[in-house]
């Protein structure tokens, strides 16, 4: 006969629009452990098992609902178990009257996403060891890095398991609560930036709103300009890109946040430019590489480490190719010769907008060239800033070039 509390896990299944594979993918997911699978969650749902403590746990992460309720139903289903007759007479509405589903921050089908489970796992609050804090802080720093040389369709499923590792941590970080909050917000405005590049924006945007949570929460305001910054690509006007770069700007000034300030001037340069506010653009970037001559990397935000030099070097030839200056020449032999023989992580967006660059200054041949660099670059090392600059050089190429355009038009679409 069927149990409530086997009824009850169906329910929270079927509520979060999950086949039994996917649930245990991920139950997987929140565990960090590839030992869950579709049989057991089978044997679930049929009473013929009753999951660990320890795997309500990561049930109630994944589902979004309350863990010490969960497992006081998984106590009285264990009693029933014991005493050979779960009563199968007792009501189901009984079962949904409790207050599992109703306590919850955020409902069930909104659990299922993984910015809906951060945003309840911030209400909570608990106890984790520091090796296991730090270990899930690195990880989401390493990420930010993994962008420059990853597609997004190959980061979106790590960023978004290790986002559900640091969510499954939030309810016991206890003294780490403020670290991992940040790390989680940090990793959400990944996933956010991710989504965004696959054409998931209604996604992208609910990332980037639990990372101005995590923000909050954290009392951290450089989280909350990563989020802005990130959003600014996706704005639709000019207008409102350059009010969150503004907003993003004031989030970041103070001792500690030097690297992330040269991002966003860098940003803000590039949107001054391109709405051809010459002498806003060149002041932001001159403040732009200033702070970042004078920033201590190895001591600031995890999520700054995709600030790379190649990455200044891609601001100013997008800021002096939109603006058509003459320090176009000497900063892209600087890049070039940064670059080297080989292709760093970074090089790629470079190469993207060398391209766009050369080809905005009227240097055509030198222009093509690079854009087929671009390319094969791109085809190498795919990454999340890749399409945008594809869809750029492509409606800069002249006549000419219409198969190297169809090209990029694909690629970018």
């Amino acid at each position: 006969m069927p149990d409530p509390f086997a009824d009850l896990l169906l329910r929270l299944r079927q509520e979060a629009g999950r086949t039994q594979e996917e649930q245990a993918e991920a139950i997987n997911a929140v565990s960090g452990r590839d030992t869950m699978t579709r049989r057991e969650i089978s044997r679930y749902e049929n009473f013929e098992n009753i999951p660990t403590n320890h795997t309500i746990g990561h049930i109630a992460a994944a589902c979004g609902v309350p863990f010490e309720e969960l497992q006081r139903e998984a106590k009285a289903a264990r009693a029933r178990k014991r005493k050979g007759h779960a009563d199968a007479g007792e009501e189901q509405d009984a079962v949904k009257r409790r207050t599992l589903l109703g306590s919850a921050t955020i409902g069930v089908s909104v659990a299922a996403e993984p910015w809906g489970r951060l945003a309840f796992a911030l209400s909570k609050g608990a106890k984790i060891d520091s090796p296991a804090a730090a270990a899930l802080i690195d990880r989401a720093a390493e990420l930010h890095v993994q962008e420059l040389n990853l597609s997004a369709r190959r980061l979106q499923k790590t960023v978004e398991s290790h986002l559900d590792a640091i969510t499954a941590a939030l309810p016991r970080a206890g003294d780490h609560e403020g670290a991992l909050t940040i790390a989680a917000g940090e990793t959400a405005a990944l996933a956010g930036w991710v989504a965004w590049d696959l054409g998931e924006h209604d996604k992208a945007n609910a990332y980037y709103k639990v990372t101005s949570q995590c923000a909050a929460a954290a009392g951290h305001p450089p989280l909350r300009a990563l989020a802005l910054t990130y959003s600014s690509y996706g704005s639709l006007t000019p207008k409102a890109k350059m009010e969150f770069l503004s907003q993003a700007a004031n989030d970041v000034r103070g001792h500690g946040n030097a690297t992330a300030a040269a991002w966003v001037l860098g940003r803000h340069a590039e949107e001054a430019a391109a709405a051809g506010d010459e002498v806003g653009a060149l002041r932001a970037l001159d403040r732009a590489r200033f702070a970042y001559d004078f920033a201590d990397h190895a001591s600031e935000q995890a999520w700054v480490r995709f600030v790379t030099p190649y990455r200044m070097d891609s601001l100013a030839l997008s800021v002096y190719g939109q603006l058509r200056r003459p320090e176009l020449t000497s900063t892209a032999d600087t890049a070039v010769d940064r670059l080297g023989d080989g292709l760093p992580d970074g090089g790629v967006v470079v190469l993207g907008d060398l391209a766009s660059a050369l080809l905005r200054g009227g240097d055509v041949d030198q222009g093509v060239y690079v854009a087929r660099q671009f390319a094969a670059a791109a085809r190498a090392k795919p990454n999340t800033m890749g399409k945008e600059r594809a869809a750029a050089i492509a409606a800069l190429l002249p006549d000419s070039e219409h198969e190297l355009a169809v090209h990029f038009r694909r690629f970018a679409s």
